[in-house]
């Protein structure tokens, strides 16, 4: 695998400026390989990122330098592939322990029976963090590691969780019967008022 190496040169004072080249080389999935030192698998992938790392640089009076790198020997090779990997997996592994957090509340809602289109409305934004968080993590899993196909799936079960819940929300709050479609007094619900 080919990989850049990156070393960002910014002045120290004000320190804003390391922080934020310092957060945007986090957040494009770069891992520090040694002080001031950090790595990327080559390619596109992570381009927009390294550019907006530059920019960041510049804004700061620094620079941003990028070497393409092949290691020479495997002890090598296995050095940055285990570093950026490392990083891969705590990251699926955070995100995982958070799907695990999303199910824990709906189950909580659940057994309080707290029915209220608020509360659907606040474990719709959750998941819809969760799925952002996804689409991130995803994008710099290049290695495609088994931890981001086990996520997937949990992922989709936290969806169906949240599509099991809304509907318990959308009985209470309506009075319908799931089986029957019908409200209290027997009055028969048109199937495009169940699912508005």
């Amino acid at each position: 695998m080919e990989w850049v190496l990156i070393l960002p040169q910014v002045p120290s004072d004000p320190s804003r400026h390391r922080v934020a080249v310092w957060r945007q080389l986090r957040k494009s999935g770069a891992v520090p390989v040694s002080t001031g030192v950090w790595a990327l698998p080559a390619g596109p992938t992570f381009q927009a990122d390294l550019d907006r790392a530059g920019e960041l640089c510049r804004n700061g009076g620094g620079s941003l330098v990028i070497i393409d790198a092949s290691p020479r020997d495997d002890a090598s090779a296995s050095m940055i592939r285990d570093a950026f990997m490392a990083v891969r997996v705590d990251e699926w592994t955070e995100f995982t322990a958070d799907c695990g957090k999303f199910e824990a509340e709906i189950a909580r809602e659940i057994q309080k029976k707290k029915f209220t289109f608020a509360e659907l409305e606040e474990e719709e934004q959750s998941l819809d963090r969760l799925r952002r968080w996804y689409r991130d993590l995803k994008k710099r899993d290049v290695l495609e590691l088994p931890e981001a196909k086990s996520a997937e799936s949990r992922l989709r079960a936290c969806s169906t969780l949240l599509e099991g819940y809304a509907e318990q929300v959308y009985q209470a709050v309506h009075g319908v019967s799931e089986d029957t479609g019908t409200a209290p007094g027997g009055k028969t619900v048109i199937p495009d008022e169940r699912t508005s």
